[in-house]
């Protein structure tokens, strides 16, 4: 019998090869994803595919309770990871294991496993928490309202700290199931589709399923009385809209709006390609906030869109945002545009349908009363700054780049881009620069400048720039009272639709938010 003997060089190298990596080839995950506005959002080392949602919540004491089941895939070698939670945390298991755990900063959760997680290996993590999502501020602020009967998520650009642990920001999307328990006689609304609901022991539990990709600002939770409708869509998906039993004189006008859902999103069909999810909705809790949101598949009203009486446009504005935002999201947030200019731009294509006011005439108007030493023009749609994030000049001045395109590279191009983009980046996300690039690509021209003009210069583009591609404001008249030579333009005509449009400017203005 023979042995084989190992001399010492041979051992070590034998041993090298049976050792996992050691300890300093594992490192914390970074604690922001990298945002330019917020770089505290988010997280690194991680890939999140999937959020399971179990909760109980009791309205009368805003006391919530939940055990979030995350998988995803590392992305490094880690020792520690973050996630992002403003709720107290009980436990954290990861692989089954128990984990340490500590808070840090604002809505930071340090999570240390028992033993290193390799790269690109699947982790599932199991957090249990509780607490008054309420009671929580972050910056001085808070994504959770509460209302007479419940309490409502609904936020831009965070909301999900106050209800779940995640990896807050739009680059990291997962399909999501969120399961709800409530007190009988009480709903729980979510995103995607209810997949069941059961009652026992005085509690009902609500399942909902959002099968696609889904940042996790767009993942909503509202508990309360609604009243609720239900239908199909030619095509059959599932069409959901809820009502607060107490929306008082403004609820006739939210449901004479919200019930055209599926009429508007047909319509936007044949702009921007096939619906991409996998329900439609909306709904009105009784809040007293005066913005609404593209929450995924089932858009978040408060009730004072509506009071003036019913207004289509908002809905136009919060379903174009389902291709615009939400299949196509921010690679960071100083991406906006591609999410609200193109939004407000469909509010104008819906003006045009109903007769109120072409785009073009919207575009015209945009640009004559807004006069060259206005501080919309300071602002530029293309990377506004995390404080005009949500500017109006973001909308307006971010629509009216998209009508100078339209003018520039006719309607027949214009339209494969608006229909083109949602599929090229189909559940993902785009930069502007993106968008640029694809615009030259399907129209054959050299747009960088056009983009430039528009998006990113601090100042009104001059009258000849405007009108090379088809702006303008309204011709000079002579002055009437004397042969002096004064000229005064005339007021521009303003299009039936503008109140109704500017009615909707408060979309995504909270007043709370005070940034990350």
């Amino acid at each position: 019998m023979h042995r084989r003997i190992i001399v010492p060089s041979a051992l070590a190298a034998s041993l090298l090869l049976a050792i996992p990596a050691s300890a300093a080839d594992f490192s914390p995950g970074a604690p922001g994803i990298g945002d330019s506005y917020y770089p505290t959002s988010g997280n690194g080392g991680y890939d999140v595919s999937h959020y399971d949602l179990r909760l109980k919540y009791q309205p009368a004491t805003d006391l919530l309770e939940g055990t979030a089941t995350i998988l995803a895939t590392t992305t490094q070698n880690l020792s520690r990871f973050t996630l992002d939670i403003g709720l107290a945390v009980s436990e954290v298991r990861v692989n089954g294991r128990l984990a340490k755990f500590a808070a840090s900063g604002a809505h930071e959760l340090e999570v240390t496993p028992a033993a290193p997680l390799e790269k690109n290996k699947s982790v599932t993590v199991v957090v249990r928490y509780a607490g008054k999502p309420s009671e929580v501020k972050i910056d001085g602020w808070s994504a959770w309202a509460r209302t007479p009967d419940g309490g409502v998520a609904a936020q831009e650009p965070d909301s999900a700290v106050w209800w779940f642990p995640s990896n807050d920001h739009p680059l990291d999307k997962a399909t999501f199931d969120v399961s709800v328990q409530v007190p009988d006689g009480t709903q729980a609304i979510s995103n995607g589709v209810l997949q069941s609901q059961s009652s026992f022991l005085g509690w009902t539990r609500f399942n909902w399923r959002s099968n696609k990709p889904q940042a996790t600002y767009l993942a909503t939770l509202a508990v309360g009385k609604f009243d609720i409708t239900t239908d199909r869509t030619a095509n059959g998906l599932p069409v959901l809209n809820a009502y607060s039993k107490d929306l008082g004189d403004n609820g006739g006008a939210a449901r004479a709006s919200i019930e055209r859902t599926t009429e508007v999103a047909e319509w936007l069909e044949g702009i921007f390609g096939p619906y991409p999810f996998n329900s439609l909705g909306g709904y009105v809790p009784n809040v007293t906030s005066g913005f609404a949101l593209e929450t995924q598949t089932r858009p978040f009203y408060s009730p004072r869109q509506f009071a003036n009486g019913a207004n289509v446009s908002v809905v136009v504005h919060e379903l174009a945002h389902q291709w615009y935002g939400d299949s196509v999201s921010v690679r960071d947030w100083k991406d906006i545009w591609v999410n609200e200019g193109f939004a407000r731009y469909s509010q104008w294509l819906w003006s045009e349908k109903q007769g109120e006011g072409t785009a073009q005439e919207l575009a015209d108007y945009v640009y004559a009363t807004r006069t060259a030493d206005d501080p919309f023009w300071t602002v530029k749609p293309g990377d506004p700054g995390a404080d005009n994030q949500f500017h109006i000049a973001v909308y307006d001045r971010g629509a009216l780049a998209l009508q100078a395109l339209r003018n520039e590279i006719g309607d027949e191009a214009f339209f494969a881009i608006l229909k083109g983009w949602p599929q090229q980046f189909a559940y993902g996300n785009a930069r502007v620069a993106d968008f640029v690039r694809y615009a030259e690509q399907v129209s054959g021209k050299p747009l960088a400048e056009l983009f430039d003009t528009w998006l990113y210069q601090p100042s009104k583009p001059s009258a000849s720039t405007a009108a090379a591609v088809g702006l303008s404001a309204p011709a000079a008249a002579p002055a009437s009272g004397g042969p002096a030579a004064r000229t005064t333009a005339p007021k521009p005509v303003q299009p039936k639709s503008w109140k109704k449009i500017a009615a909707t400017n408060t979309v995504h203005e909270t007043g709370e938010h005070g940034g990350h």
